[in-house]
Order: C-alpha cells, then structure tokens, then sequence
C-alpha cells in the first residue's frame, strides 16, 4: 500500500490563551441589591426543593447563602454591602472649627495677658526705685 500525503497529519500549533480569562483572578463580588434579589428567590423556593438549582445558577455555595440570610435578619442591610479594605476615613467631628476658633483666641488672649504683665511689671520697678513715666529722676 502506498503511502499518501493525506495520511500524514500535521499538528496544529497551541491556540491562545482566551481573551476571557484575566492573568489575575478576581474575586465576585455582590451588590446589596443582588444579594437581596438571591434571598428573595431562595426564600420562594424553599417549600419547593430548588435552592440548589438557583444556587447553582448564580454559582454560590450554602454557607454564602447563610450568611447572608443571617446579615439580613439581623437588620444589617449596610452588611450586605461589600466591605472596602484598607485604612477608614475618619468621621469629621462638626465641632472641630469652633474647637480651632476658640484655641486660636485662647492663644492670643495669652499672649496679650503675658505682654500687659510685662508691662505691669516694669512700672511697678519703676514706681519702687522712683523713676517717673517722664524718664524723670529722684
């Protein structure tokens, strides 16, 4: 049997990697308003057996399910939502310009009341060795 060039079968280089998948893996996150829709088809079906095939839909687990059915239950709407990491920003106290206001004044009253104590001082010297204001002389 003669050997045809059909028969021979040449190998197809490796496709690419697909445009799809990204070189770091992200983590899923949900919206509240996604979360709550999920609950509220979980809790509809509860009677009727489907859970799993909507957590199966949405790619969940059952644990995630709980925890977000307890988040809820609590009256933590404000948990549902996804929690930022990292440093938080910190509250503005509305009291703090009036704090700055009054320390700027307290500063300087204190400098007005030490400069007028100079000022008591040295005319109380000046009374006790008997110069006069005038630059008069015993």
């Amino acid at each position: 049997m003669p050997m045809h060039d059909a028969e021979t079968h040449a190998v197809a280089a490796p496709a690419a990697a697909s445009p799809e998948f990204s070189a770091r893996p992200m983590r899923r996150t949900f919206s509240a308003k996604e979360k709550l829709r999920i609950l509220n088809l979980t809790d509809q079906a509860a009677g009727t057996g489907e859970i799993g095939a909507i957590l199966d839909c949405e790619g969940l687990y059952s644990f995630t399910l709980c925890d977000w059915r307890r988040q809820r239950d609590a009256g933590a709407y404000d948990a549902l939502t996804p929690v930022r990491r990292g440093p938080k920003a910190a509250d503005v106290n509305p009291l703090a310009a009036e704090v700055a206001l009054l320390q700027r004044n307290n500063a300087d009253l204190t400098r007005r009341l030490a400069r007028e104590r100079a000022s008591w001082t040295s005319k109380k010297k000046a009374a006790l060795l008997g110069l006069t204001p005038d630059g008069g002389g015993l």
